[in-house]
């Protein structure tokens, strides 16, 4: 069982620094470029789809303990993180319907692992 929750965590790490790497992914977005050859290839680009391709290889990992029926659960919780890190880094405000569909997502993860 330990063993287990140590790789649901391994799974979450994955899926929070994939939040991460689309955070940063946003504010290269939010650049101008002087084309768009340096719009696809500049160094947060290259960082961002770089840590999305470690945040997969983490995912598998923790796939040889977590069933496969408990990856979208977990998965969700990027939705949570995302909503954090844009608020804090991205100065983005949380509205009554993101809290809303925020406590959704909460509720399903909740009702899934009961």
């Amino acid at each position: 069982m330990l063993e287990k929750l140590i790789f649901i965590g391994i799974y979450l790490l994955g899926v929070l620094i994939s939040s991460a790497s689309q955070i940063l992914l946003k504010k290269s977005a939010d650049k101008k470029y002087s084309s768009k050859i340096k719009e696809y290839l500049n160094l947060n680009v290259i960082i961002s789809y770089t840590i999305f391709f470690i945040a997969t290889l983490i995912t598998i990992f923790a796939f040889k303990k977590v069933p496969a029926s408990m990856g979208p659960i977990l998965g969700a919780t990027g939705y949570i993180f995302v909503a954090i890190f844009s608020w804090i880094f991205l100065k983005e405000k949380i509205s009554k319907m993101k809290m809303l569909g925020l406590g959704i997502i909460v509720a399903g993860i909740l009702i899934y692992a009961l």
